[in-house]
C-alpha cells in the first residue's frame, strides 16, 4: 500500500499510515468474509465492504448520502452509517466480515460505527 507522505503530511498522519498498514498486512476481505473499511475526515464518515481477492466493492455507506445529510462526522452521523452498511450488507447476502479500522484508534467513532453494524447484524 502506497501512501504519499510528502512535506505537509502531519505526525500525526504519518503515524497512522504506519498503523494502517500494519493492520492492512495481516487481514484481507474474501467473497464469504469481505473487509469493512472506516474512513473518517473531520466533516464526514464512510465506510465501504471490499472483497480484496477481486478489489471489488460491494456496497458502501457515507454521510454524504441524501438520508444521511443531517449527520455528519460525530458519534451519531457514524452509528448511522454503521446501520445503513449493515443493512445494505445484509441486502446482497453479507453477514460475517472483518473488520479495519484504517488506522484510527478504536474509539469514539470508530467504536460507535462497529457497534451500529454489530447490532444491525453483521458478525464480527
Amino acid at each position: 500500500m502506497a501512501t504519499k507522505i510528502g512535506k505537509k503530511t502531519s505526525q500525526k498522519q504519518v503515524i497512522r499510515f504506519k498503523h494502517k498498514k500494519r493492520i492492512r498486512s495481516k487481514i484481507a476481505g474474501t467473497s464469504e468474509k469481505p473487509r469493512l473499511v472506516v474512513f473518517r475526515s473531520n466533516a464526514n464518515m464512510y465506510a465501504q465492504l471490499i472483497d480484496d481477492t477481486k478489489a471489488h466493492t460491494i456496497v458502501a455507506a457515507s454521510t454524504m448520502e441524501k438520508e444521511l445529510s443531517k449527520s455528519g462526522a460525530n458519534v451519531e452521523g457514524a452509528k448511522a452509517v454503521g446501520q445503513l452498511i449493515a443493512k445494505r450488507a445484509m441486502a446482497k447476502g453479507v453477514k460475517d466480515v472483518v473488520f479495519d479500522r484504517g488506522g484510527y484508534l478504536y474509539h469514539g467513532k470508530i467504536k460507535a460505527l462497529a457497534d451500529a453494524a454489530r447490532e444491525a447484524g453483521l458478525n464480527f
